[in-house]
């Protein structure tokens, strides 16, 4: 169900805890199988809950509660704007009406091109530099103004 690669990454991760709790290791599992699938479906999951010895529905909980999973296919490139108070009052709201209307696109939509998944995400801990974006759940740009959502966006684009 995974690649060599990935079971090793994931062993990796099991490691570092004591061998009765590897299923303390199920939020990096997930993050590893996404990484190479792209998105969670339900098999990759029940694979993760086998791997790691654990009941499918406590896999499925952990990976409904956090926004970082894709329980659906997403596009290339997953943004994800933070809009908890704080960042809302510091322009946050505007980033994201800003890139609604530029990839036609709302929350929870994928550019018709599969590219972009535009995700509404709460407090990434950075609200002294909000307005910030989170690409793919990897990387965090802040201060983003409209010229530098833009400016991203081509980036994104050229890859």
């Amino acid at each position: 169900m995974l690649s060599p690669e990935s079971l090793r990454r994931i062993d990796r991760e099991i490691a570092k805890y004591p061998a009765e709790h590897k299923q303390s290791a199920v939020m990096a599992a997930l993050i590893v199988a996404q990484d190479e699938k792209g998105w969670l479906a339900t098999e990759t999951m029940d694979f993760v809950a086998q791997y790691l010895g654990m009941a499918p529905v406590a896999v499925y909980e952990v990976a409904s509660f956090y926004n970082m999973y894709n329980l659906e296919p997403a596009g290339q490139y997953k943004l994800t704007v933070c809009t908890c108070l704080p960042c809302g009052l510091q322009g946050s709201l505007d980033a994201a009406d800003h890139l609604k209307a530029r990839l036609g696109v709302d929350f929870g939509e994928t550019t018709a091109d599969g590219r972009f998944t535009l995700k509404e995400g709460e407090c990434m801990g950075a609200c002294a530099m909000a307005p910030v974006v989170l690409v793919n759940n990897k990387k965090m740009h802040d201060y983003m103004s409209n010229a530098k959502l833009d400016a991203l966006l081509d980036e994104l684009r050229k890859r």
